[in-house]
């Protein structure tokens, strides 16, 4: 161990007369370890809703949608589907109908989205249609066929598992007293739960024949969705998409889907960052204050060591490194302190909220390592800067001067 790290340990750690001194050092350690936790917790707040909303939209959503401007459906996709299956980074692609829909239930009546898929290849990409939360897929090839509710939407019209709902479209058909609405009667085979409350509370899904059939598009689809391997490369394969496409078809990713709310997301986490990064810098000021105070109570020692020959450079590592402690200290026992609330909020889902305005029950934590690199990286470097003035006061104090009266 070198002596200007001994030296500064030992200001650090012995008592001293004036125990003022030592107060403002608690304060400062304090101080930078309340600043580093609310980072890390507030960071891991926003992050973590940011994450647990994503996946709920894209479990439940399309990463890549590939539209057509024509109003009455796409005819010619099937070659399509092909060529963008071929593409690199492509998982799965497959039609999709939707349109709005009337649903006519035991207790109460509401409009909805009905979304005809592909039941056997959706399945293999979402989680929530492999655990349904209660019933079963409809069979295909049943005499009767059937339709999944989202659990919010089924209690809403209260069904259960093999109760009738009636569908009624805004297509019509020709009666003796005029056009009337389509109407079909669906037997409720299975109710999901996403856990996005919005898509849960509006959506029912049957097969793709099934839609066809009822909204009378023959053979036509509304759109082709993509999912991809790595959601943030949408960007890149929607425009190898767009070269493929008919003039008419367009492109449309998650991103774009969901801009609003990522961007409004990403700019409060950007400006919390600044906010809660004042903490830090407040604290550190407390450093200032503590070293100057120590400069002044070893204005003797100062003038000793200079006096045996330790240089200015030797001075100022000795504040400089006083300094370092308190800011290493303060942000390891934040850091620490940051991570065990993140830990206990997950583990016991401490902050509960509204999942009919949050589309979450609880508000999960999610720190990521860059963010963590990060806040430790800006507190360690405001905890150094504010050693430079103290420390660079401390190496000019002149020996003749602290030692005269002595």
């Amino acid at each position: 161990m070198n002596f200007e790290l001994f030296i500064a340990r030992r200001y650090l750690t012995a008592k001293r007369k004036q125990a003022f001194i030592s107060v403002i050092t608690f304060i400062s350690i304090l101080g930078i370890t309340i600043g580093v936790m609310a980072l890390i917790i507030a960071i891991a707040l926003i992050t973590g809703f940011q994450d647990d909303v994503q996946d709920k939209i894209l479990g439940v959503t399309t990463h890549i949608m590939v539209s057509d401007m024509d109003p009455e459906g796409w005819k010619d996709y099937p070659q399509l589907i092909s060529k963008i299956e071929s593409l690199k980074g492509v998982k799965s692609v497959s039609p999709v109908i939707h349109d709005g829909v009337f649903l006519i239930g035991p207790s109460e009546n509401k409009g909805a989205l009905l979304k005809g898929i592909d039941f056997d290849l959706e399945k293999k990409h979402s989680q929530w249609l492999q655990e349904l939360e209660r019933g079963n897929i409809p069979a295909p090839d049943s005499k009767r066929e059937g339709i999944l509710l989202g659990r919010e939407i089924a209690a809403s019209i209260g069904v259960g598992i093999g109760d009738v709902v009636t569908v009624i479209t805004s297509s019509s058909r020709l009666s003796p007293i005029g056009p009337i609405p389509k109407r079909k009667r669906f037997i409720v085979t299975g109710i999901f739960n996403t856990g996005l409350y919005e898509f849960d509370s509006s959506t029912v899904l049957v097969w793709l024949g099934s839609a066809q059939k009822i909204f009378g598009l023959g053979e036509e689809i509304s759109y082709i969705q993509v999912r991809i391997d790595n959601i943030f490369d949408a960007p890149k394969i929607g425009n190898k998409i767009t070269e493929i496409i008919p003039p008419l078809a367009y492109v449309t990713t998650w991103m774009e889907l969901n801009k609003s709310l990522f961007s409004a997301l990403k700019l409060e986490k950007n400006i919390m960052f600044l906010t809660i990064t004042l903490i830090v810098f407040v604290a550190a000021l407390n450093i200032i204050a503590t070293l100057i105070l120590m400069v002044m109570e070893k204005t003797r020692d100062i003038g000793i060591l200079i006096a045996m020959g330790a240089s200015s450079q030797s001075i100022k590592k000795i504040f400089f490194l006083q300094g370092a402690m308190i800011g290493i200290v303060g942000t390891a026992a934040g850091v620490i302190l940051g991570l065990l609330w993140c830990l206990l909020a997950n583990t016991f889902e401490l902050i509960k909220v509204p999942v009919d305005i949050y589309q979450i029950s609880f508000v999960p934590f999610h720190i990521k390592l860059f963010d963590l690199i990060l806040i430790v990286g800006v507190a360690l470097l405001i905890s150094f800067l504010s050693t430079f003035f103290p420390s660079h006061r401390a190496s000019k104090v002149d020996p003749v001067i602290a030692l005269k009266y002595e």
